[in-house]
């Protein structure tokens, strides 16, 4: 498959949210119909192994939704709790993103 490009002017959106004791602030970035296209995510703790592991896991999110992989097919492929909960950033991130689509 062939990754699709975003074009440089989009909409973006920026999410702050809480796991544990952390806070995380995501910028989204869409596709002219909707569809998200990128992920930035970063850590209130600038530099540590949290910020580190935040920012590249969005790297590699923001490669597979450009290469045609559903924010649905992503979040469920994340780790969740065993009531169904999810236990990392873009896992909450995909939560809260997903609610209003009854996800």
């Amino acid at each position: 498959m062939t990754r699709e490009i975003l074009p440089n002017r989009r909409m973006a959106e920026n999410i702050t949210f809480r796991v544990g004791k952390i806070v995380y602030t995501a910028v989204l970035g869409y596709y002219p119909d909707g569809r998200l296209g990128e992920v930035f995510l970063n850590s209130s703790k600038i530099g540590t192994e949290s910020d580190v592991i935040a920012r590249d896991s969005a790297i590699a999110t923001s490669f597979a939704l450009q290469n045609g992989v559903s924010v649905e097919s992503l979040r469920s492929a994340l780790t969740h709790d065993a009531q169904g909960n999810p236990e990392g950033p873009l896992g909450v991130l995909f939560d809260l993103i997903t609610a209003g689509e009854g996800a």
